[in-house]
C-alpha cells in the first residue's frame, strides 16, 4: 500500500480540485458552524485537510486573518494558493499529516471536514485526538465532519470509518464536552449523495 502521503500527492496531482468526490463550490455548513462558535473574526482558526478546500476563500471574505491550513498534500495546497493569488499570504500553510504535526501555538477553532474519518487505525486516531488536544486552546470549539453511519465504506479508494454523535463523542473522550451534531447530505460531483454529520465540540 503506498504511504498516506503517496496517495493523496497522487489524487491532487491527477484532478483538479473541482473533481474529487469531497468537494464543495461554497463550504455552507462549515461556515454556519464556524460563525455558530461565536468567537469572532479575530480566532485563531485552523483547517485540517484543508488543501484545496474553498473555505479559506470564505473565510477571508467575511473577514477572518488568523487561519492556518494544514494538509499533508502539497499539491493540495498549490492548489489553493494559486487559487487565492495575493491572498494566499495573508494564510499560514502547513504540509504536515494530521496525526503528527505542532504549529507551535494554540487555534481556538479547530476544522476538519476531510480527514477524521479515514483515519480507520485506533493508533492514528488516538494520535489525531492528541493533536486536538495540544492545540485547541481551553474553551476551543472543533468542528469534525466524518459520513453518517449510512454514508459510503470507501472514498477515494480507501476505507473509512462512519460515525454518529454518540460513537464520537466517546472516541474523542471526556475532555470534549458535544454541543451539537448537524446532517448535510453532500452532492458529489459526479451527481452522488454522501450523508455527512457535521459535530461541534468544546474542549473543557
Amino acid at each position: 500500500m503506498p504511504s498516506r502521503k503517496t496517495h493523496w500527492e497522487q489524487v491532487y496531482s491527477s484532478k483538479r480540485p473541482e473533481e474529487v468526490s469531497w468537494h464543495q463550490a461554497s463550504p455552507k455548513l462549515s461556515l454556519a458552524l464556524i460563525e455558530a462558535t461565536g468567537l469572532g473574526q479575530a480566532t485563531r482558526l485552523l483547517d485540517v485537510g484543508g488543501g484545496a478546500s474553498r473555505l479559506v476563500d470564505a473565510l477571508l471574505d467575511r473577514g477572518y486573518r488568523q487561519i492556518s491550513v494544514l494538509d499533508i498534500s502539497a499539491a493540495a495546497l498549490d492548489h489553493a494558493r494559486t487559487r487565492l493569488g495575493e491572498r494566499a499570504g495573508q494564510v499560514r500553510w502547513h504540509e504536515a499529516d494530521a496525526t503528527a504535526f505542532d504549529l507551535g501555538h494554540e487555534v481556538d477553532i479547530w476544522h476538519d471536514r476531510a480527514v477524521f474519518h479515514f483515519l480507520t487505525d485506533p493508533a492514528d486516531r488516538a494520535a489525531y485526538i492528541g493533536r486536538v488536544d495540544r492545540h485547541l486552546s481551553p474553551g476551543g470549539q472543533a468542528i469534525i465532519a466524518a459520513f453518517a453511519p449510512d454514508g459510503p465504506e470507501q472514498c477515494s479508494n480507501l476505507p473509512v470509518m462512519r460515525y454518529n454523535a454518540e460513537a464520537l463523542t466517546e472516541i474523542l473522550g471526556t475532555r470534549f464536552r458535544l454541543i451539537e451534531t448537524r446532517a448535510e447530505q453532500h452532492l458529489t460531483p459526479g451527481g452522488t449523495r454522501q450523508p455527512f454529520l457535521y459535530h461541534r465540540v468544546c474542549r473543557r
